[in-house]
C-alpha cells in the first residue's frame, strides 16, 4: 500500500518574517510513518516546518502553509490507498499580509482573522475508494462528542482523539472512535509504540474493510 501522512504545523504569515503557528512537533505523523515503513508499505509524507529527520524511505514533500498543505494533498492523494491526517493546522490567518517586517508605532494593532481551507473536509470530499484517518487535539469535557462531529463532517473512517499534553512530547495516549461513535482502541506509551499499535488496528479495522 502506498499511504499518505500529513505531519507538523503550518504557518500563517502576519508580515515576511512573522507567522501564527503551534506547538506541534511533528513527532506523532513521523512515528507513524516510522510504523507503516517497517510494516512494508509506502509512505508519502506532506510535512510543515518541523526540526525532525523524516524516517529513512518514506517520499517528502514539505509545505508550509495550509493552502501549500492542501495543494500537496489535492496532487498526492489520487495516488493513495488511504491517508491519516496528523498535522496541526492553523486554523486561521490574518486576512492580508502586510509586505516587508511591521514596525512597532506605539499604538495597538488591530489584526484580522479569517478561516484557512479545511485540509481534512476537502480530502473527505474527494475520498471515492479510499479511507480517511483524521486526528482530533480535543481539551473540554465535550471532547468526545467534538471528535465524533469532526469525523462525520469530514467523512472519516476513523478518527484518533488525543489531548493538548502529546504537543511536543516524546509519549502520547489516544483514543480510536470509529464512524458508529464508539471508542474500538485506546493506546498508550512512546508514540513510535502508540504509532505501531493504531498502525496494526487500522491494518485490520480499515484497510481489510476496504479491500473486502
Amino acid at each position: 500500500m502506498r499511504i499518505l501522512i500529513t505531519a507538523g504545523p503550518t504557518r500563517e504569515y502576519l508580515d515576511d518574517v512573522r507567522y501564527l503557528s503551534n506547538a506541534s512537533s511533528g513527532r506523532m505523523g513521523f512515528a507513524l510513518a516510522e510504523a507503516i515503513l517497517a510494516a512494508g508499505h509506502q509512505v508519502v509524507l506532506a510535512c510543515g516546518p518541523v526540526s525532525l529527520t523524516p524516517p529513512a524511505g518514506c517520499e517528502v514533500h514539505p509545505v508550509e502553509t495550509t493552502d501549500d498543505l492542501l495543494s500537496a494533498c489535492n496532487r498526492l492523494f489520487p495516488d493513495c490507498d488511504g491517508v491519516i491526517a496528523t498535522a496541526a493546522v492553523c486554523d486561521y490567518r490574518p486576512k492580508s499580509r502586510f509586505p516587508g517586517k511591521l514596525a512597532k508605532t506605539g499604538v495597538s494593532l488591530e489584526l484580522e482573522l479569517v478561516e484557512t481551507a479545511d485540509v481534512l473536509a476537502d480530502l473527505g470530499r474527494h475520498k471515492g475508494p479510499r479511507w480517511i484517518i483524521g486526528f482530533a487535539l480535543e481539551s473540554d469535557e465535550y471532547a468526545h462528542v467534538n471528535a465524533l462531529r469532526k469525523l462525520k463532517h469530514k467523512n472519516c473512517d476513523a478518527i484518533v482523539l488525543n489531548r493538548p499534553t502529546a504537543i511536543g512530547a516524546e509519549t502520547n495516549q489516544i483514543e480510536v472512535i470509529d464512524d458508529a461513535g464508539s471508542t474500538v482502541a485506546s493506546f498508550a506509551g512512546t508514540k513510535l509504540e502508540v504509532a505501531t499499535q493504531l498502525w496494526a488496528w487500522i491494518e485490520q479495522s480499515i484497510v481489510s474493510r476496504a479491500s473486502s
